[in-house]
């Protein structure tokens, strides 16, 4: 019998990330789901989109990509965009307020498909806003209880606090930040910046399966109840470093639910985010790309 692929779900900002040369799709939730459907599994998009020609645009690329979805059109609010300036390949953001990802309505078709899920991916941005907080917090509680809620605190601008990241981390069992983001929440907290210690701080105290700790062209670290890993960044030659993040989130979360060890799903991770790098925007095609099914 085949073997069922895993289902696989981000749920917040679906946008256009905007460059000097054009745009192209993105938002990190999404990112997340694209890289994991290329991977192998069965990804789902859950947000909103304008009525306009930017929100018909973003969904045919959703359809081009096989990703499906539960994308609401509201009329009321444009689609999302964000102007993207790159400085030797990496980007600053300015993000758009007031669009339709920041009004995402909760619907029975999101609950249904988040109840059957494998793994749940959000962040904090996308709930900037009061009416898109209730959809993504009411869904996750939804979740299975084996299921993989995948926190990737992605932290933008001014959108965020101590007391949304804390409510983010109880529905949380994997959490993951950057050595930016690492030195920001240690000061929030109050602990220490040690890898080690963090990670077991935050692991203990919201009950986690994962902490993961990206660190760019670097390191990144992952670490588990079982065991831990530790890889070098590949050096490679950056187009830019736009969704490479969300793009080891993305592989790392499919390796996991495809059985492979913990240094397995990490090794992937990498070598997929150091491919993204190596091309421009957050959804490159994957005919070269390393692990591609």
């Amino acid at each position: 019998m085949e073997n069922k692929k895993p289902v696989v779900v981000g749920v917040g900002e679906l946008l256009w990330d905007v460059f000097p040369t054009g745009k192209r799709a993105g938002g990190a939730p999404i990112n997340f789901v694209y890289h994991a459907t290329q991977l192998g599994a069965e990804g789902y998009a859950i947000s909103a989109v304008g009525n306009d020609p930017f929100g018909t645009e973003i969904l045919q690329e959703l359809d081009k990509n096989h990703i499906a979805y539960y994308i609401d059109t509201l009329s009321s609010y444009p689609t999302g965009s964000v102007k993207v300036e790159l400085n030797n390949g990496i980007p600053s953001y300015t993000i758009i307020e007031n669009v339709a990802w920041d009004h995402i309505p909760l619907t029975q078709n999101a609950i249904d498909l988040v109840k059957r899920a494998d793994a749940i991916c959000y962040g904090t941005l996308s709930l900037r806003n009061q009416d898109s907080k209730n959809t993504v917090t009411t869904l996750l509680k939804y979740a299975r209880p084996e299921a993989l809620r995948f926190y990737d605190i992605n932290l933008r601008q001014h959108y965020y606090s101590k007391e949304l990241i804390e409510e983010l981390l109880q529905l949380a069992n994997i959490f993951k930040v950057n050595d930016e983001e690492l030195e920001v929440i240690s000061k929030m907290f109050g602990i220490s910046t040690n890898e080690e210690e963090f990670c077991k701080f935050f692991m203990d105290k919201y009950n986690l399966k994962y902490v993961i700790i990206t660190a760019g062209d670097k390191y990144s670290y992952v670490y588990s109840k079982t065991g831990t890993s530790r890889i070098d960044t590949p050096k490679v030659t950056v187009a830019d470093t736009v969704g490479a993040g969300d793009a080891f989130s993305g592989a790392f979360v499919q390796g996991i639910l495809a059985g492979k060890s913990l240094k397995e799903a990490h090794k992937q991770a990498v070598e997929i985010s150091a491919f993204v790098c190596t091309k421009t925007g957050a959804w490159p095609e994957y005919e070269k790309a390393p692990c591609a099914k």
